[in-house]
Order: structure tokens, then C-alpha cells, then sequence
């Protein structure tokens, strides 16, 4: 399932981050971040994993994620990596991949299973030519370029790609969830129930059947859900 979460940032956050991104002097190679699949086709800067100002952003977008009701309901969040940084421009990209399927944590965390990825937009649309994010599913290939605050979801097994930017400069935010469901259509399954009781409670007010729907949404995720 792909889901498009609009406004994660607001304007003024966005705005903030992008001035203390452009202004660090903390950028690597964006192939720093890779295994041996990845790194023959990626073509990027990223803020350096650790350092105090990509932990500093982490924290503000992981903190709007996690208080955004619509990708709680359709991520489940269990475990969040914690956010990367990267900038793509003069022709930068990343080849088709595969997202690997368990990333390492710092501090001696526990490792997250990466069920889904996330990119969050840092810049407009209009700020620069290419940089499409390219899913690849069951239902074909879908471009993605949003707003910038805006999020993409989507699991994390997809075929993807970030195509060359050919004008302007990319900035952008990206994180691996651990689900409390890992298998995706579960998750879709859930997230279609929920959010049609959603809308049958604001329609209609709370009734017998909504309250029955809830339990039927509740007792699968009883079934589904992994906590540990």
C-alpha cells in the first residue's frame, strides 16, 4: 500500500530545516548508508549519519510522524529508524533497489525490521526538475513528487528508484518503520476498515454498528499484531 500524507511539516518547519541543512558542513557520500546492492546505483549527499544536526532534524520529523493520526493508521508504527537526510542535484540519483530488510540501530538498540519506508519532501516541486520517487507494485510503477511536508509511504520490499535531478537541488528525509503487522496487505486490509469507521462515525454519530465494526478492526489486530 502507498499512502500520501500530506502536511508532516508545517511551512515554517520545512523552511527551517532546509536553512540548517544548506548552511551544514556535514555532508558524505550518500553511499556511506548502503550494502553492496545498493551502492553500484546511488548517486546522492547525505547528512552524516550521527551527527548532531541529523540527530536534532531525526527527532523533529520522527516527533510529526508519530503525532500524524493518518500514518499511525496506516504505518502501525511498533519501532522508527531514525531519519536520514539526503540531497540529490546535477544529475543525481539512486537506481532501481530494494530497501534491505533489517537496519541496524545505534546506542546499541535493537534492530528494525524494515516493513516500511518513508520519504518525507523537503523541497517544492517547482525547486527542481526530476527526482521522481518511482514505486514499483502489483499495479504498475507510480511517480511520486509531492509537497514539500508532505509524506510518501510504502513497503519497504517495493522495487524503487529516485530518477536523476536534471535542475535545481532535491532535499529530502527518509526512515524505515517496523510495523506492528508486517505483511502490507494486512496492513491495507486495516487501514480500509479503519478509515471507513472513521467516516461512518463522522457521517452518522457513534451507533451499534460502528462499535461493532471497531471490535471486528480490534480483535484482527489482536490476531496480526507483533508487540515484542
Amino acid at each position: 500500500m502507498m499512502l500520501h500524507i500530506p502536511g508532516v511539516l508545517t511551512p515554517e518547519q520545512v523552511s527551517a530545516m532546509r536553512a540548517r541543512m544548506e548552511a551544514a558542513p556535514d555532508w558524505v557520500d550518500g553511499r556511506e548508508s548502503v550494502g553492496a546492492q545498493g551502492a553500484p546505483v546511488k548517486r546522492n549527499r547525505q547528512l552524516r549519519e550521527g551527527s548532531p544536526l541529523s540527530v536534532e532534524l531525526g527527532q523533529m520529523v520522527s516527533a510529526a510522524l508519530l503525532a500524524n493520526p493518518l500514518f499511525f493508521a496506516g504505518v502501525l508504527p511498533l519501532r522508527v529508524l531514525a531519519p536520514y537526510f539526503n540531497a540529490y542535484g546535477g544529475g543525481e540519483h539512486y537506481g532501481p533497489h530494494v530497501d534491505g530488510a533489517v537496519r541496524a540501530q545505534r546506542g546499541g538498540l535493537p534492530p528494525v525490521r524494515a516493513d516500511v519506508s518513508t520519504t518525507v519532501f523537503l523541497s517544492a516541486p517547482d525547486d527542481y526538475d526530476g527526482g521522481e520517487l518511482e514505486v514499483a507494485d502489483a499495479y504498475g510503477t507510480h511517480q511520486v513528487k509531492l509537497p514539500a511536508g508532505d509524506a510518501i509511504v510504502y513497503p519497504s520490499g517495493s522495487l524503487h528508484q529516485v530518477l536523476p535531478v536534471t535542475r535545481g537541488e532535491r532535499l529530502a528525509s527518509f526512515l524505515w518503520t517496523q510495523s506492528m503487522v508486517r505483511d502490507d496487505a494486512k496492513r491495507a486490509l486495516l487501514f480500509e476498515l479503519d478509515t471507513n469507521i472513521q467516516q461512518l462515525r463522522a457521517a452518522h454519530g457513534e451507533s451499534a454498528q460502528t462499535v461493532g465494526l471497531t471490535g471486528h478492526y480490534h480483535n484482527l489486530l489482536r490476531m496480526w499484531a507483533e508487540v515484542a
